[in-house]
């Protein structure tokens, strides 16, 4: 396995369950193959931020909790945003990550020199 180091200027947002427009299945497909190849690249984001239909990753029954667990285990920080689990209904049923605020994506975003919307 490869040692991972952290890029602190990246940063990842994830806005939606899964990768792409396709089918819910080949979107989920999509971003468990995303976060396996990025855990087993030399570089990782410093954080990745969930919001909007993203947050329905980091919860019970999400098909990426294990990827997203050992990400975090390397020191990736994730981050959820509180106003977006509360809509879905989604606070207790939350497995990895921080959940916060707008204002924490905003920081993450500002102190990032680079931002890729997934």
């Amino acid at each position: 396995m490869t040692e991972n180091t952290i890029n602190q200027s990246v940063v990842l947002l994830i806005t939606h369950d899964g990768m792409g427009s396709a089918t819910i299945e080949l979107q989920h497909k999509l971003m468990g193959v995303y976060l396996r190849l990025l855990i087993e690249s030399e570089t990782l984001p410093a954080a990745i931020c969930f919001y909007t239909d993203g947050v329905k990753l980091v919860v019970e029954g999400s098909p990426v909790l294990e990827q997203l667990k050992s990400l975090e285990a390397k020191g990736v920080h994730l981050i959820i945003c509180r106003t977006c689990l509360e809509y879905f209904g989604l606070e207790e049923r939350v497995q990895v990550g921080v959940i916060g605020g707008m204002t924490d994506v905003i920081e993450a975003q500002w102190r990032a020199g680079k931002v890729v919307t997934l």
